[in-house]
């Protein structure tokens, strides 16, 4: 059963993704969203210390947790059932939550004097005429009137969501602006020299904060806590150990049209944070057969018909128990998509697709990765054509 906890920053968020800084006016970015691991991060170490446990200890493989902490947590190489299913930006009044989500790679939000309209793109045959390492037998084309400067700073909201997982175009009210999600904080700050704990001559520098709206944080779902943790606490969140909050809430979420899929044969698969395969972009399960890439998932059987995959990213992350950076990886970013047809097998192991993650047993980072709530993904049936209704 998957525990959600909204997570309310108390005051602006040190969130580092993989750029150093430190020399003399240097400026240190912020990652917004962050990676999954973060939340995955605190929590845990807020379940060692609710537990009176050593988190450097624990980290450097030196004690053993006691039950029933070491069934969900288990050890730093081998996790136990704990795993961050969902994360992502949200807002809180009261008793109702209400969560935001980021644009997928097929939707490109177009301004018309006051009004905001989302754009679509639909895989088509790929022409003999092109050319290139594009592998797939369709490309995804953008379906516009005319030319115009794509926005970036828009996510989707939960209606948005259920929207677009249904396929049509999610528009106006089903939009919201990033500025009104967060806004970026530039802090001046002087380094200390560590023997005399003074501030070090000709050392200053700027570093960028995440101010979130009032009312406004984090958004994250638990598999496997097995009741351990409370409904409402304090958590040490993001750089410099800054606070934060966290309430139990039960956001209302959209769920893919599962008869649609079933009846049509056909799906897109959305990467809802950010994905680690062990062949670049391509999914686990994928392979080439007879000029076309066919994806075999426990019963399920597909053709991948296209994608629209953003450009690459890197995450790290610095282990705090060993004092030492994380393996980097790259990774297919959160939004990137896919479109399967020609769909065979059961349907509820797409379910169970949804629920796990896109995990292939017996990767090497597998098991460290998924409790960190990376390959998380979203199911959606094709979007419609305009005509259809």
């Amino acid at each position: 059963m998957t525990e959600f906890r909204f997570i309310e920053p108390i005051d602006n968020l040190y969130l580092r993704g993989n750029k150093l800084f430190g020399d003399p006016g240097a400026h240190g970015e912020s990652l917004m969203p962050p990676w999954p691991s973060i939340v995955a991060g605190s929590l845990r170490s807020f379940l060692l210390a609710s537990f009176g446990e050593d988190p450097k200890a624990f980290g450097l493989g030196k004690t053993a947790l006691r039950s029933p902490l070491n069934s969900v947590l288990g050890t730093p190489d081998v996790p136990g059932t704990f795993r961050v299913s969902m994360f992502t930006v949200g807002s809180r009044s009261g008793d109702t939550t209400s969560i935001y989500f980021p644009l997928p790679a097929d939707i490109a939000i177009e301004e018309r004097e006051n009004d905001i309209w989302a754009n679509f793109m639909q895989p088509m045959k790929k022409p003999s005429s092109i050319q290139g390492s594009y592998p797939f037998l369709k490309i995804p084309i953008l379906k516009v009137d005319g030319p115009f400067k794509p926005k970036t700073a828009f996510w989707l909201t939960a209606e948005g969501l259920g929207a677009y997982m249904e396929g049509s175009i999610p528009n106006g009210h089903l939009l919201v602006r990033q500025e009104n999600l967060w806004l970026s904080d530039q802090r001046l700050g002087i380094a200390l020299d560590s023997n005399k704990r003074t501030a070090a001559t000709g050392r200053i520098y700027t570093a960028e904060t995440i101010a979130m709206a009032q009312d406004h944080g984090f958004v994250v779902g638990i598999e496997g806590e097995n009741g351990l943790l409370p409904d409402n606490g304090l958590l040490r969140f993001g750089g410099d150990g800054r606070g934060a909050a966290f309430f139990k809430c039960r956001p209302k979420l959209p769920q893919p049209p599962w008869e649609r899929i079933k009846k049509e044969k056909r799906f897109r698969m959305i990467m809802a944070t950010p994905g680690i395969f062990k062949d670049g972009w391509l999914i686990p399960g994928a392979r080439m057969e007879r000029g076309k890439i066919i994806w075999d998932w426990i019963d399920l059987r597909a053709e991948i018909s296209a994608a629209a995959v953003r450009r690459f990213e890197v995450i790290s992350g610095w282990d705090l128990a060993r004092e030492k950076p994380k393996r980097a990886l790259r990774v297919v970013p959160t939004g990137s998509v896919y479109w399967m047809e020609n769909l065979e097998g059961n349907i509820d192991s797409l379910h169970r697709l949804l629920e796990e993650g896109l995990w292939k047993e017996g990767d090497p980072w597998e098991l460290a990765r998924r409790a960190e709530g990376f390959n998380n993904i979203w199911i959606a049936s094709w979007m419609r054509d305009k005509q259809e209704p």
